[in-house]
């Protein structure tokens, strides 16, 4: 038997202080505050607690954060230019490091009054997220984590993005397996105890095509949907899981307050 018990301990640490940023963050979170504000906030509550942002110069992303409005699906780079408007959709997407080990993590904020149609999408994104998480166990493989996913969401109308995926995570950001978010049952790798990774579906309202912008990070959707998503860094226990990055607050999705 793997004894994982002192990596566990740290992707704890880390992985509650990513979950930390976003509780702090949520009130912060309106109309009228800029993403860059956001940012900053994000960089220095994680700072100040001893941690350090992984993204900021991530193959050359220059912001802490990642911040995905409306019909981004992830990597959106933090702008003073964009202020929160009402009806907007938000990711967030932290990652912190503390004693070299990462805690990854991501939620989605409404800003004011939004869409029947954005809630729709946005809560049955958080579903298919613990959907995922709640099949893990040793024994069973990757593709049961995508087909849990997948299954539902397309039974709800919307569509999984195929061009990105969750990822093995511990003293290195992203590190194999990649976790796709789409599947069949018992395909892939065997999912065994000490493995750390991130379950992280990006969900569209529309197909499920993205492109990448100019600016080599913010993708989006292809036929302008909105697009949604949910992140937590989770480990393999001997009969089951621990995720790390819950929220001490218990916000699970929104509305949070």
């Amino acid at each position: 038997m793997i004894n994982y018990s002192e990596k566990f301990e740290k992707m704890r640490i880390a992985g509650k202080l990513a979950a930390q940023t976003l509780d702090m963050l949520t009130s912060n979170i309106k109309e009228g505050v800029s993403t860059a504000y956001i940012d900053k906030l994000g960089y220095e509550f994680i700072r100040d607690n001893g941690g350090y942002s992984a993204p900021l110069y991530y193959r050359g992303f220059n912001k802490s954060l990642c911040t995905s409005l409306n019909h981004v699906v992830c990597h959106g780079i933090p702008s003073k230019d964009r202020l929160l408007e009402e009806g907007d959709a938000l990711n967030v997407d932290v990652t912190a490091i503390i004693n070299g080990h990462y805690g990854d993590t991501s939620r989605m904020f409404c800003v004011g009054k939004t869409s029947v149609k954005l809630n729709n999408l946005i809560d049955a994104t958080y579903e298919s997220l613990m959907r995922g998480i709640k099949v893990l166990r040793p024994g069973i493989k990757l593709g049961d984590i995508g087909y849990e996913i997948q299954s539902y969401i397309e039974e709800k109308g919307f569509s999984v993005v195929r061009d990105f995926c969750g990822h093995g995570i511990s003293t290195v950001f992203h590190e194999s397996p990649n976790i796709l978010h789409y599947g069949n049952k018992n395909t892939g790798i065997e999912i065994k105890p000490g493995m750390t990774f991130t379950i992280e579906p990006m969900i569209n309202a529309g197909k499920f095509g993205t492109k990448v912008l100019n600016d080599g990070w913010t993708a989006v959707t292809k036929d302008k949907s909105l697009s949604a998503q949910f992140e937590h860094t989770v480990g393999i226990t001997e009969n089951g899981y621990e995720i790390f990055t819950e929220s001490a607050k218990g916000y699970l999705k929104p509305p949070y307050l």
